[in-house]
């Protein structure tokens, strides 16, 4: 373990579903895990190791999780509930459900909204502080897979490679509909901080950078390239790219794969600024701390290989890693 990287105490075990950062503090880490537990972590100097603060058991695997504030968040998974979470009494309140798994999930404090995306093809809203918390359900075209939030602008990623983009102040129907860039199914996405536009990455070792923008001249700056790719005795090995990330500050992103490797790009100049030293497992979800100090990196068993892969998988970790000015673009001033 080098003075840069620390793993956190008590990871969850089995496969690590999510990882999520407060929106508010540096040093508070959500994770949610295959095991149907969400585990709340203080990631921060004490005694350089982070600490377990509470854990949340479910009824079955979660597969999205994320904070509201200080000292709440929200989860869901498999058994279809959505819950929120109080990290000081460790209390779960149901707040609804969906008619199949939830998976994915995303917090408006602008608009004190959760949004829940599900298998169930719907979005639903919720407002935890309502006696009716579901505040709106709205129809998708297909399975929802992941969701992204920037501002007022809501980047929804589905089955079938289709992408729908709403205002959520305006949910009756989608501002764009959009294809993938990516000839394969859509694993990951992240809004970019700026709000300009969002990256998103495919089973098939590529990522797209793509822009709200619908004029002519924005849609030109789109494009897509491939990654976590190797050459191993002549012949090419391609691997998912499970996890992306933006930094808060220099709106550059950091990749994840199934070749337990993490990446940082900088998108505007097509550059790959850094690669991190090689994990022995796959990486499944990835985030950055609102401050842009660190990344939590969530190393464990992806299952692109079936039963089999799990016989030499190791045990899930969750790894923080200290930034440096690795994440920083060349000649950045500070706009």
């Amino acid at each position: 373990m080098s003075d840069d990287q620390i793993f956190l105490p008590s990871p969850p075990f089995d496969s690590i579903s999510s990882v999520q950062y407060s929106p508010t503090n540096p040093d508070q880490l959500l994770v949610s895990s295959w095991d149907a537990t969400v585990r709340f972590y203080d990631v921060g100097e004490r005694g350089g190791k982070g600490s377990a603060e509470a854990k949340f058991e479910h009824r079955a695997a979660v597969l999205a999780c994320c904070f509201s504030d200080a000292t709440h968040g929200f989860s869901g998974g498999l058994d279809t509930s959505v819950r929120e979470l109080d990290f000081a009494t460790e209390n779960i309140r149901n707040l609804g459900q969906h008619n199949d798994s939830i998976s994915t999930m995303a917090y408006s404090r602008d608009s004190n909204a959760l949004i829940t995306g599900s298998w169930d093809r719907t979005l639903r809203f919720w407002d935890s502080r309502a006696a009716s918390p579901q505040t709106g359900s709205h129809d998708t075209p297909e399975r929802v897979y992941q969701l992204g939030l920037v501002n007022n602008t809501l980047v929804v990623a589905m089955a079938s490679r289709l992408f729908n983009i709403y205002d959520i102040r305006k949910m009756d129907q989608p501002a764009q509909q959009r294809e993938s860039s990516l000839k394969f199914m859509t694993r990951s996405l992240a809004c970019m901080p700026d709000g300009q536009g969002y990256a998103t990455a495919s089973v098939e070792g590529r990522i797209a950078v793509e822009y709200f923008d619908p004029s002519p001249a924005a849609q030109e700056k789109k494009y897509a390239f491939k990654c976590h790719r190797q050459t191993i005795d002549d012949v090419d090995h391609v691997w998912p790219v499970n996890a992306l990330a933006f930094h808060p500050i220099y709106n550059t992103f950091a990749s994840a794969g199934s070749d337990g490797t993490v990446s940082i790009w900088d998108h505007k100049v097509k550059k790959r600024l850094r690669q991190y030293p090689k994990f022995s497992n796959p990486i499944s979800s990835l985030a950055f701390n609102c401050d842009g100090t660190k990344l939590a990196i969530a190393v464990s068993y992806t299952w692109d290989e079936g039963e089999a892969g799990l016989k030499t998988a190791e045990n899930p970790l969750v790894a923080i890693r200290k930034l440096g000015d690795e994440v920083k673009p060349k000649g950045w001033t500070g706009n």
